[in-house]
Protein backbone atom coordinates (compact mmCIF):
# COMPACT_ATOMS: atom_id res chain seq x y z
CA UNK A 1 0.00 0.00 0.00
CA UNK A 2 1.10 3.74 -0.81
CA UNK A 3 1.30 5.77 2.79
CA UNK A 4 1.49 8.91 0.27
CA UNK A 5 -1.71 11.28 0.81
CA UNK A 6 -1.37 12.57 -2.72
CA UNK A 7 -1.65 9.48 -4.26
CA UNK A 8 -4.28 7.33 -2.49
CA UNK A 9 -3.94 3.78 -4.89
CA UNK A 10 -0.28 2.61 -6.42
CA UNK A 11 -0.40 1.76 -10.66
CA UNK A 12 1.67 -0.69 -12.10
CA UNK A 13 4.98 1.17 -13.70
CA UNK A 14 3.80 0.11 -17.03
CA UNK A 15 0.33 2.10 -16.90
CA UNK A 16 2.13 5.57 -15.55
CA UNK A 17 4.39 5.07 -18.73
CA UNK A 18 1.76 4.95 -21.12
CA UNK A 19 0.07 7.39 -19.55
CA UNK A 20 3.02 10.01 -19.99
CA UNK A 21 2.84 8.96 -23.93
CA UNK A 22 1.04 10.25 -26.17
CA UNK A 23 -1.07 7.13 -28.10
CA UNK A 24 -0.52 7.03 -31.79
CA UNK A 25 -1.80 4.70 -34.36
CA UNK A 26 1.38 2.85 -34.86
CA UNK A 27 0.79 2.06 -30.47
CA UNK A 28 -2.62 0.81 -31.02
CA UNK A 29 -1.71 -2.26 -33.81
CA UNK A 30 1.31 -2.72 -31.77
CA UNK A 31 -1.02 -3.04 -28.93
CA UNK A 32 -3.60 -5.44 -31.23
CA UNK A 33 -0.69 -7.46 -32.76
CA UNK A 34 -0.18 -8.88 -28.83
CA UNK A 35 3.10 -8.56 -27.02
CA UNK A 36 5.91 -11.00 -29.14
CA UNK A 37 4.04 -10.58 -32.65
CA UNK A 38 7.57 -9.82 -34.22
CA UNK A 39 9.46 -11.73 -32.12
CA UNK A 40 11.85 -14.10 -34.51
CA UNK A 41 9.84 -13.19 -37.85
CA UNK A 42 10.83 -10.53 -40.14
CA UNK A 43 8.32 -7.28 -40.87
CA UNK A 44 8.83 -7.90 -44.39
CA UNK A 45 6.72 -10.00 -46.28
CA UNK A 46 8.24 -13.25 -47.49
CA UNK A 47 7.36 -12.45 -51.15
CA UNK A 48 8.83 -9.33 -50.91
CA UNK A 49 11.98 -10.92 -49.72
CA UNK A 50 12.25 -12.84 -52.21
CA UNK A 51 11.42 -10.37 -54.85
CA UNK A 52 14.43 -8.29 -53.12
CA UNK A 53 16.68 -11.72 -53.25
CA UNK A 54 16.00 -11.76 -57.07
CA UNK A 55 17.23 -8.25 -57.32
CA UNK A 56 20.44 -8.39 -55.62
CA UNK A 57 21.21 -11.33 -57.23
CA UNK A 58 20.69 -10.13 -60.32
CA UNK A 59 22.68 -6.61 -59.22
CA UNK A 60 25.68 -8.77 -58.49
CA UNK A 61 25.49 -11.43 -61.15
CA UNK A 62 24.36 -9.98 -64.18
CA UNK A 63 26.35 -7.51 -66.81
CA UNK A 64 23.62 -4.80 -67.30
CA UNK A 65 25.07 -1.40 -66.19
CA UNK A 66 22.03 0.64 -67.53
CA UNK A 67 20.11 -1.53 -65.15
CA UNK A 68 16.96 -1.89 -67.41
CA UNK A 69 16.75 -5.27 -68.31
CA UNK A 70 17.23 -5.93 -64.72
CA UNK A 71 14.05 -3.80 -63.32
CA UNK A 72 12.03 -5.45 -66.23
CA UNK A 73 12.71 -8.74 -65.25
CA UNK A 74 11.95 -8.37 -61.46
CA UNK A 75 9.48 -6.77 -62.05
CA UNK A 76 7.63 -9.55 -64.75
CA UNK A 77 8.71 -12.15 -61.74
CA UNK A 78 6.89 -10.06 -59.37
CA UNK A 79 3.82 -11.68 -57.56
CA UNK A 80 3.64 -14.59 -60.25
CA UNK A 81 2.50 -18.01 -59.69
CA UNK A 82 6.45 -19.11 -60.30
CA UNK A 83 8.00 -17.24 -57.69
CA UNK A 84 4.90 -17.66 -54.99
CA UNK A 85 5.72 -21.62 -55.51
CA UNK A 86 9.18 -21.09 -54.95
CA UNK A 87 9.37 -18.63 -52.14
CA UNK A 88 11.88 -20.84 -50.41
CA UNK A 89 13.99 -20.84 -53.58
CA UNK A 90 13.70 -17.47 -55.52
CA UNK A 91 16.52 -17.79 -57.90
CA UNK A 92 15.26 -21.42 -59.07
CA UNK A 93 11.58 -19.22 -60.21
CA UNK A 94 14.57 -16.74 -61.89
CA UNK A 95 16.17 -19.47 -63.71
CA UNK A 96 12.76 -20.94 -64.67
CA UNK A 97 11.69 -17.40 -66.13
CA UNK A 98 14.61 -17.27 -67.85
CA UNK A 99 14.34 -20.38 -69.49
CA UNK A 100 10.80 -19.49 -70.43
CA UNK A 101 11.75 -16.51 -72.37
CA UNK A 102 14.82 -18.24 -74.25
CA UNK A 103 12.12 -20.76 -75.14
CA UNK A 104 10.46 -18.66 -77.54
CA UNK A 105 11.88 -16.24 -79.63
CA UNK A 106 8.34 -14.16 -79.52
CA UNK A 107 8.86 -14.16 -75.23
CA UNK A 108 12.59 -12.84 -75.66
CA UNK A 109 11.60 -10.13 -78.59
CA UNK A 110 9.01 -8.55 -76.38
CA UNK A 111 11.41 -8.97 -73.42
CA UNK A 112 13.82 -6.90 -75.63
CA UNK A 113 11.22 -4.87 -76.29
CA UNK A 114 10.54 -3.72 -72.88
CA UNK A 115 14.35 -3.66 -71.85
CA UNK A 116 14.33 -0.95 -75.10
CA UNK A 117 11.82 1.08 -73.36
CA UNK A 118 12.82 0.95 -70.05
CA UNK A 119 16.21 2.07 -70.68
CA UNK A 120 14.63 4.86 -72.98
CA UNK A 121 12.93 5.89 -69.62
CA UNK A 122 15.67 6.20 -67.83
CA UNK A 123 17.87 7.71 -69.77
CA UNK A 124 15.63 10.23 -71.43
CA UNK A 125 16.42 8.92 -74.90
CA UNK A 126 14.68 7.93 -77.85
CA UNK A 127 15.17 4.01 -77.23
CA UNK A 128 16.43 2.24 -80.39
CA UNK A 129 14.09 -1.00 -81.18
CA UNK A 130 15.43 -4.49 -83.37
CA UNK A 131 13.89 -4.76 -86.46
CA UNK A 132 13.68 -8.00 -88.69
CA UNK A 133 14.31 -5.88 -91.67
CA UNK A 134 17.68 -4.61 -90.58
CA UNK A 135 20.90 -4.89 -88.14
CA UNK A 136 20.43 -3.43 -84.48
CA UNK A 137 21.49 -0.09 -84.06
CA UNK A 138 25.06 0.22 -82.97
CA UNK A 139 24.42 2.20 -80.20
CA UNK A 140 21.46 -0.12 -78.80
CA UNK A 141 22.30 -1.56 -75.76
CA UNK A 142 19.36 -4.47 -75.79
CA UNK A 143 19.35 -6.28 -79.15
CA UNK A 144 17.78 -9.77 -79.16
CA UNK A 145 21.50 -11.27 -79.32
CA UNK A 146 22.79 -9.14 -76.66
CA UNK A 147 19.83 -10.47 -74.25
CA UNK A 148 19.90 -14.01 -75.28
CA UNK A 149 24.00 -13.69 -73.89
CA UNK A 150 22.76 -12.25 -70.48
CA UNK A 151 20.28 -14.64 -70.20
CA UNK A 152 22.18 -17.57 -70.89
CA UNK A 153 24.99 -15.93 -68.46
CA UNK A 154 22.39 -15.94 -66.02
CA UNK A 155 21.71 -19.53 -66.17
CA UNK A 156 24.73 -21.03 -66.32
CA UNK A 157 25.63 -18.57 -63.18
CA UNK A 158 22.88 -20.38 -61.15
CA UNK A 159 23.79 -24.03 -61.97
Amino acid sequence: MNNDPKRPFQCDPEEEIRRARRFTSQEALARMAGPGALKGASPVPREQQAENEIASWLAAHMGDPPGALKWVLCRHLEGTELLLNNLDQPLTALTNYCSRILASDERLKDLVREADVEWGRLMSERPYFDRDDSHPHREDPYTLESVRKTLNHVLESRT
